[in-house]
């Protein structure tokens, strides 16, 4: 029985990250958590591409794009969406996780959902500083999909 599982990637590929601005300051929390854990893994300047966008609704069309220059390895996907008092928060969650899924699919690539969806903005800063920093997860979630694709392709 083959069993696959991440394994430790010794050489380093090129990765990109797309942030939405809005709710900069939590997007920003979680730009820099993802730089910090890039940098703790290794990974140099020149191996990372930063895409700023305006909106969590625009990510997917930046993925795609990157995703199309066939030069990425995995991207990763980071915002904030805070609902709101109207439906807008649904509408714009279901089209940012459906867009980075599709644009995941259609590339046969990873694309790492780091969009955080939440009630409120103290939730959203809790996932996006200190120890709970979900940009850090999404670089770890990126490498271990890495891993494991190259291994199902070998």
């Amino acid at each position: 029985m083959r069993v696959i599982k991440s394994q430790s990637i010794k050489e380093h590929f090129n990765i990109a990250i797309v942030i939405s601005r809005f709710n900069e300051e939590v997007t920003q929390a979680l730009y820099e958590g993802a730089l910090e854990r890039l940098q703790e893994l290794g990974f140099a300047q020149e191996h990372i591409t930063v895409v700023w966008v305006p909106g969590a609704v625009e990510v997917p069309l930046a993925a795609q794009h990157l995703a199309h220059t066939g030069h990425f390895e995995v991207i990763i996907c980071l915002g904030a969406v805070v609902r709101g008092e109207t439906d807008h928060y649904d509408y714009v969650c279901q089209q940012v996780s459906y867009g980075c899924q599709r644009v995941a699919l259609k590339n046969d690539l990873p694309v790492v959902f780091g969009i955080l969806t939440t009630e409120t903005d103290e939730q959203a800063l809790a996932r996006a500083t200190g120890e709970n920093n979900k940009g850090r997860y999404c670089v770890d979630a990126a490498l271990e999909m890495v891993s494991v694709l190259r291994q199902i392709k070998d």
